[in-house]
């Protein structure tokens, strides 16, 4: 067997054997672990994390010219992640489609489709063939829920510096295409500049059920502490609204200065609010949203009537505050 075997790099079984590695022998490595086959018929070396971008990588192998990484694949591989919790314990298909008359790819393991693309649209990333950031962002807008939606678009827009134009460069092209009413919608509502996407959900969540849309990422003098960053705010009523998750909460310091900070903006006359991961079904959403209208009255006694959306023949919500 050769000394180098395996490669870093993603191979097939036939590039196995050009590097004098028998099918048997390939099964033996495989069997120990030192390599693992991450698609059918496509191998990396065993200490390789398995990754939608090392998925990716080892598509790139045996897809056809025609295929273009997209949708959740792509976003992962420009380093955002909007997979749900529920597919972390099995890696999700990868998402590919083909172009310029392609037949849908039918691999194993691969989630395929045909979609039509401009050359700009697509960048190489690693190698690979990639549905661009802004691009990337727009399909995800289109094809998912609204959390997800505004999610991918407030990452896309932080990570990449990307404008309300860069967006909205796509609906035209768009028109007709399921999801694109969701879009339109949702790109104006779009910000730059929020830290994660539960921060997105709290916004829309705010926003579908009347209230204005909070202002993230908002920097706030506070007597006694200094400057202090709230995640979602109303700055002129002095209400904030901030997600409380495992990762970034969980740690002691991180708790006892989240509770400290909290503490001197409340002295210094600013309702926050605190949702968890509960928060968004159920009774837990339910919950911050009569605490937000409860802050809506006590700030702003006599405030404007709600929005009114035309969503289905008897869907007049009635108003959140009085």
């Amino acid at each position: 067997m050769t000394e180098r075997f395996p490669p870093d790099c993603p191979f097939t079984a036939a590039q196995a054997r050009d590097l004098g590695v028998t099918p048997d022998q390939l099964r033996a490595r495989a069997a120990s672990g030192a390599v693992k086959q991450l698609l059918h018929g496509v191998y990396v070396p065993g200490s390789w994390v398995d990754t939608p971008t090392t998925r990716a990588r080892a598509a790139a192998c045996v897809l056809p010219k025609h295929c273009v990484v997209v949708d959740r694949t792509a976003a992962s591989l420009h380093g955002i992640d909007l997979f749900d919790y529920a597919e972390l314990d099995a890696q999700p298909r990868l998402e590919v489609a083909s172009i310029g008359g392609g037949a849908p790819t039918r691999r194993r393991g691969v989630l395929g489709g045909k979609r039509d693309l401009l050359p700009t649209d697509i960048v190489l990333v690693g190698g690979v063939p990639v549905t661009s950031p802004a691009r990337t962002a727009c399909d995800i807008a289109c094809l998912r829920g609204r959390h997800r939606a505004i999610g991918a678009l407030d990452q896309f827009r932080t990570r990449f510096d990307l404008s309300e134009a860069d967006l909205a460069c796509f609906l035209p092209r768009f028109a007709g295409r399921r999801g694109v009413k969701q879009l339109r919608e949702l790109i104006p509502l779009s910000r730059a500049g929020v830290d994660s996407q539960p921060e997105s959900w709290i916004r829309i969540d705010a926003h579908d059920e009347g209230f204005p849309m909070p202002e993230p990422q908002v920097w706030v003098w506070v007597p006694g502490w200094g400057m202090a960053k709230v995640e979602n705010a109303y700055k002129g009523l002095r209400i904030g609204i901030e997600y409380d998750g495992e990762e970034h909460h969980s740690e002691d310091l991180d708790v006892a200065h989240d509770v400290a900070r909290r503490e001197a903006l409340r002295r210094a006359g600013w309702i926050i609010l605190v949702v968890r991961r509960d928060g968004f079904s159920g009774p837990g959403r339910e919950k911050w949203l009569t605490e937000l209208s409860d802050a809506f009255s006590e700030r702003s006694p006599d405030p404007h009537r709600r929005r009114i959306y035309a969503r289905g023949p008897d869907s007049r919500p009635r108003p959140r505050w009085r």
